[in-house]
């Protein structure tokens, strides 16, 4: 019992960063209605740069928090205004093309740079042990950065003028440009900023588990069952998704093989748009 619930509180832990990364993706998706098949690849991007960062100058990856973010964000405008700004509005078949050649431009490019060889980002925090069991440090710590993000992004989008701005293009964004809303603008800023979470949470991932220029497809897999718990748009739904899909990843691994993994989650993303196709926790919406 002991160790169930041991695992049942590490998948909160890990639920936390996959909360942070579907952020991102829930952030583009319910802003500007297209759906980031990219979304792997870019936290991918982000553990390679906690990973080259760490390697080159021997600080902690934690510290490279804020320098990942900042680099997700600027890439993420950039992104949007080569790729994404041209299919805003068009059928969504279109930004599906755009963001999966994107997808297909990263994967190509860092196989060809970094090969598909396991990395690591060596990291060593004390942990908490309870009745024999052990809580890592770096799991703690992941947590409590991706808390302490998702709430710097609740209160950024609902204190803030920027912020405001973001949700008034969500929810009408003819009326927002009506209003002398710049949106074009708006909507390079909140790419930015779902590149920018995504990024982070690749980085906070990083020193979780060993990565390979391949391992995106997995998280955004994890990312889409996340949006789909929490709520179409729904940053807040988001964290407690990848809370509750943690917990049913820390449920199943005592009993099932870790293959199964991907199979599990892929059912609780088919069960979920059947029998709550806004969401679980729709009813948390900012």
């Amino acid at each position: 019992m002991i160790g169930i619930l041991a695992s049942v509180i590490d998948g909160v832990l890990v639920g936390a960063v996959y909360g942070l990364a579907a952020m991102g993706l829930t952030l583009i998706w319910g802003v500007m209605n297209v759906i980031n098949l990219s979304h792997g690849a870019i936290i991918v991007l982000g553990m390679f740069v906690v990973y080259f960062l760490t390697s080159a100058t021997g600080a902690s990856a934690y510290l490279g928090v804020p320098l990942v973010l900042a680099l997700g964000f600027a890439a993420g405008v950039v992104i949007y205004w080569i790729s994404v700004n041209r299919v805003i509005g068009q059928p969504i078949l279109m930004s599906l093309l755009a963001t999966f050649s994107l997808n297909m431009v990263i994967i190509g490019l860092g196989t060809a740079a970094w090969t598909t060889s396991p990395y690591n980002v060596p990291v060593s925090l004390p942990g908490i042990s309870v009745r024999g069991y052990t809580f890592t440090g770096t799991h703690i710590m992941a947590a409590l950065i991706a808390v302490v993000i998702a709430a710097a992004l609740y209160l950024f989008l609902r204190y803030t003028r920027p912020g405001k701005a973001i949700r008034a293009v969500a929810s009408n964004r003819d009326a927002a440009e009506l209003n002398g809303i710049p949106t074009r603008q708006v909507l390079s800023m909140a790419f930015g900023l779902g590149v920018a979470l995504a990024c982070v949470s690749g980085a906070l991932i990083a020193t979780l588990f060993p990565f390979t220029v391949l391992s995106g497809g997995s998280y955004q897999l994890k990312s889409f069952v996340v949006t789909v718990l929490g709520g179409l748009g729904n940053p807040a739904g988001a964290l407690m998704g990848g809370i509750a899909l943690g917990v049913v990843e820390g449920l199943a691994t005592p009993f099932t093989p870790v293959s199964w993994t991907p199979i599990i989650e892929f059912g609780l993303f088919v069960i979920t748009l059947i029998a709550f196709p806004r969401g679980i926790f729709a009813f948390s919406r900012a």
